[in-house]
């Protein structure tokens, strides 16, 4: 039996860092108060000290908006840490997921919360359009899996959620163990504990947040820095039984030779293969 939600009463999540640009949140936080249904609740984690042009952004939106709470830091711990004290600090059951420097389509909060009515899920995501930093010209698209069994069956290589899409149950997210200190993988190895715990996931085949990234992002995603990272996610998850030995093994290979591919070889790569 499908589980009620309120619809009226639901919260948005976001970490603001002090290295963001302020004209990049100033979108992102209109993008999220002008949607057709408003959240009842912003929680914007300040993940350390920022620059006086960022916290001039805040205090305008703080001014015009009773409903944005304000979490502070004195220093700078990390997104999945960020996200973890955030969450905690939201007051709803439903909690959106939004990144300082994207912009949500106006509907996007009314077809997620559609979902949480419908169907008797956990975590609902959907497919996200990427653009240069301008956000004029737009570098790709990125589709994940529909259905439960779906999902399920990506996690096993890929992410099969876009992290800055996602509305979940605050519940389900804080009985998974909440998000966790795994640095590039904060989401993913959220996502892998709420399988393990048997949650329930639907993505949106819609487009519905833009997000800013393009070959700078791409750029980034590389170097030698990668390779502890990812050893240490691909352990993580093959002790949650998610995967086994083998594809424990074949990922890494996969991953870090990603990694240290050179710059127009990865961005061939994401364009071809790990992209539409």
């Amino acid at each position: 039996m499908k589980k009620s939600t309120n619809i009226n009463n639901f919260s948005v999540l976001l970490s603001v860092y002090f290295k963001e640009k302020p004209e990049y949140l100033e979108t992102a936080l209109n993008s999220v108060f002008n949607q057709t249904i408003k959240p009842n609740e912003v929680v914007l984690v300040e993940d350390g000290k920022l620059t006086a042009e960022l916290d001039k952004v805040i205090s305008k939106f703080e001014k015009k908006y009773k409903s944005l709470k304000v979490v502070k830091f004195e220093q700078n711990r990390g997104l999945g840490i960020a996200l973890h004290d955030g969450l905690l600090e939201c007051s709803n059951e439903i909690v959106f997921r939004m990144d300082t420097d994207d912009i949500c389509n106006k509907t996007r909060f009314e077809k997620q919360i559609q979902i949480f009515e419908e169907k008797d899920v956990d975590i609902v995501g959907s497919n996200i359009v990427e653009y240069d930093e301008s956000m004029k010209n737009i570098t790709s698209y990125r589709v994940v899996p529909e259905t439960d069994d779906e999902i399920k069956k990506r996690s096993k290589k890929r992410n099969p959620m876009n992290h800055v899409t996602v509305a979940y149950k605050k519940s389900a997210v804080i009985d998974a163990g909440n998000y966790q200190d795994m640095l590039y993988f904060e989401d993913y190895y959220l996502w892998c504990r709420m399988i393990q715990k048997g949650c329930k996931f639907y993505n949106v085949q819609e487009n519905l947040v833009n997000v800013r990234g393009g070959n700078d992002m791409i750029k980034r995603r590389g170097g030698k820095k990668y390779i502890k990272p990812i050893l240490n996610f691909e352990n993580s998850i093959r002790k949650l039984g998610l995967i086994n030995y083998f594809e424990f093994l074949v990922n890494i290979v996969e991953r870090v030779i990603v990694s240290l591919i050179p710059n127009y070889a990865r961005y061939s790569l994401y364009k071809k293969i790990l992209r539409k």
